[in-house]
């Protein structure tokens, strides 16, 4: 299983952490399921940037953007030529390092 490294983040991930999910399993599920509450309030349907992420490490290892998703990252916060929607990220076998921004376009938080 791919293990992918969170950055240090000051609200989501504090102290950086280090995670594994198998293959197949998109960067926010992964993240989700192992209690790093990243933001989604679209529920992981492509349809806002709340969980947009940059790739430090591993960015050829995952499935390429699609034309929805690379619209919308044209409006995320901060955004990098290494972001993705964690939501569209698949994970492959390659390990991943991920920061997740400051920041999203979010105004309201949803309670997932």
């Amino acid at each position: 299983m791919p293990v992918i490294k969170i950055l240090p983040h000051p609200e989501y991930c504090p102290a950086g952490a280090e995670i594994t999910a198998p293959a197949g399993t998109s960067v926010c599920e992964a993240l989700l399921d192992n209690h790093i509450n990243i933001e989604h309030a679209c529920d992981m349907s492509c349809a806002c940037t709340t969980c947009h992420v940059i790739v430090r490490q591993g960015l050829a290892s995952l499935n390429p953007a699609e034309e929805e998703e690379e619209d919308l990252l044209d409006r995320a916060w901060g955004l990098e030529p290494q972001s993705r929607l964690s939501c569209q990220a698949i994970l492959a076998q390659q390990d991943l390092v991920v920061e997740i921004p400051k920041y999203s376009i979010n105004h309201a938080k949803e309670n997932h």
